[in-house]
């Protein structure tokens, strides 16, 4: 692992124009620099540099990040090459941790995650029967070592006693407390470990497959702030490493393409057998942020699924979270397997020649969506055409505008003789703008109160030091407003790292959902000056303390209502009732 401390140091002695300039032909435009996107093919510029927020923008493409992240995009590299070519470039040495233990000391639950690891490979070393599993499966010693695989004692507290203090294990989901009888025990027990890994190689979670008659078969570690199903894969920091082979030689590049099966074992039997592409599914169907992931790694994901009946409906899933991602560079396929059989157990009999072939017959996106909407109508009929139409409206509208979704429609225009806007007339949203259902349900949101806070935050970034000395953060913490969790933690770095900047806060959250939200953030109008930033920022953030103040009065009002105040919150509720009327208290 490679020191935080050092990542934040080595971007702070970074300049990501110098990088990007290296790279890319950029050209001043007020405060920023442009160029033309190098992820689409556009006629004019809409990259953007900032030296102030030392970030990127590409408004084209939407992806966004520092330095370490425009070389993971543009030159398709890890995580630890990017930094080690950021270093090279500096002259630096990157220094690494680990290594033996002389005493088990924890730091986090990242720690306790790392000697759990460790913890389980040393058990299986121990445990017969876990290894007679293992080459019964076809594992060879190799590959359960590129993995990681372990084992996880028969005991209730074999883990537990392995640690001197379990806080952090308890946070990491590693153990669990009985309330009732005041006792810590095993989350993971007599499974073969699975270790589960973020895109820098560290260990967030395991997944368990039993050895004994659990109806569990397989166990995943619970939801923490580390580790999300639906935003992390098995196998993908593996994948990216693209070896040759268990244990083999890591090469550099983009990944042709990236295969999605369902299981830890089909992973594990692919890699085993030169097909080191796949990824699994952590039990979730595939979600947006799965999507993200791949997207991330390579133009051409591919799906596998079983061919009966539920594997075809876990790929009508996948499709539909696919339809929103895909366009003329980005491709989903669609590969079933013959009944009864999968990714582990194909391979293990057809080979890996084979393999690869079914896999360069997968079919297309637009095979698949029109295939499955046809085989529901009859295109003989004026009324199945009217029918596939109907069906295929929903699914445009929820595609970016591309030239694959141009192509689907004039597909489709044949098959049902009907034009363009006959196609599209009725449909309910702007095309690549559809509404999840579960969206429509949740209560509207205020969006000048959003609007605010993404401004503060994007002044913020624009200038750290505003968040300096502020008053009323303590307010705007116990606020309820989206997006204000953000602002308050980002005031809070920024204020106890007053020489950080923009790119600096984005690794600090790297793999969160508050990553993800600065990227979202484009960048300053060019016209705004220093002196227009600083007056702007004090004039949102004080709007967001007024809206806080008429919160807390609320609250405590209702409280009133139902119980009889403190003198603390009747004096509380006083001082925010004459700051709110702008009378000084007396």
């Amino acid at each position: 692992l490679i020191p935080q401390a050092f990542v934040q140091d080595l971007l702070a002695r970074t300049d990501i124009v110098e990088v990007i300039g290296s790279r890319l032909e950029l050209k001043r435009a007020g405060r920023e620099f442009k160029a033309l996107s190098p992820f689409t093919n556009e006629k004019s510029p809409s990259f953007y540099v900032s030296p102030a927020r030392q970030f990127f923008h590409c408004f084209s493409s939407g992806r966004s990040g520092n330095a370490i992240g425009f070389l993971m995009e543009y030159d398709r590299l890890t995580f630890v090459e990017a930094v080690e070519e950021l270093a090279g470039r500096l002259g630096l040495d990157v220094p690494r941790e680990g290594g033996k233990f002389e005493r088990l000391v924890l730091d986090g639950p990242l720690d306790a995650l790392a000697a759990a690891q460790r913890f389980f490979s040393d058990q299986l070393r121990k445990h017969q029967p876990a290894i007679d599993y293992l080459k019964r499966r076809g594992v060879s010693g190799a590959t359960a070592k590129a993995f990681g695989i372990g084992y996880a004692p028969d005991a209730w507290d074999a883990l537990t006693r392995f640690f001197d203090d379990p806080a952090h294990a308890l946070e990491a989901g590693l153990l669990r407390r009985n309330e009732q009888r005041n006792s810590i025990y095993d989350v993971f027990r007599h499974r073969i470990m699975f270790p589960i890994r973020d895109a820098r190689g560290r260990v967030i979670a395991f997944g368990g497959r039993t050895l004994g008659n659990d109806p569990a078969k397989y166990l995943n570690s619970p939801e923490t702030p580390l580790f999300h199903k639906g935003r992390n894969l098995y196998g993908l920091f593996e994948a990216r490493q693209r070896r040759s082979g268990p244990g083999g030689p890591v090469s550099a590049g983009a990944l042709q393409h990236l295969l999605v099966v369902e299981g830890y074992m089909d992973v594990v039997m692919l890699a085993q057998h030169g097909i080191p592409e796949a990824v699994a599914t952590l039990g979730t169907a595939t979600t947006r942020d799965h999507l993200n992931l791949l997207f991330k790694a390579t133009d051409r994901v591919v799906f596998c699924f079983d061919g009966d009946r539920a594997g075809r409906a876990a790929a009508w899933r996948a499709l539909e979270q696919a339809l929103p991602e895909v366009d003329e560079r980005r491709q989903c396929l669609f590969m079933f397997l013959p009944q009864g059989q999968d990714p582990d157990s194909l391979v293990q009999e057809i080979r890996a020649e084979a393999f690869t072939q079914r896999i360069a017959q997968a079919q297309n996106l637009s095979v698949f969506l029109l295939g499955e909407l046809g085989a529901q109508v009859e295109l003989g009929t004026l009324e199945g055409r009217a029918r596939l139409a109907g069906l295929a409206r929903p699914h445009l509208a929820r595609m970016r505008d591309s030239p694959l979704r141009s192509l689907l429609l004039a597909e489709l225009e044949r098959l049902t003789r009907l034009r363009r806007e006959e196609l599209l007339e009725g449909s309910s949203a702007l095309p690549g703008s559809a509404t999840p259902p579960a969206a429509t349900s949740r209560p509207p949101l205020d969006a000048g109160q959003v609007r605010a806070i993404k401004r503060a935050l994007q002044l913020l970034l624009e200038r750290p030091t505003l968040a300096l000395n502020l008053p009323g953060i303590e307010l705007l913490a116990q606020a309820r407003m989206p997006g204000m969790g953000i602002l308050v933690e980002a005031i809070e770095f920024f204020a106890e790292h007053p020489e950080a900047h923009g790119g600096q806060l984005h690794e600090h959250w790297r793999d969160t959902p508050k990553a993800a939200a600065l990227e979202r953030l484009g960048p300053l109008e060019p016209l705004l000056d220093e002196a227009a930033i600083e007056r702007e920022f004090a004039d949102t953030m004080s709007r967001l303390v007024r809206k806080a103040l008429h919160q807390r009065t609320e609250w405590l009002q209702g409280e009133a209502q139902i119980r009889e105040l403190s003198p603390a919150e009747l004096a509380e509720w006083q001082a925010i009732r004459h700051q709110l009327s702008g009378r000084p208290l007396v």
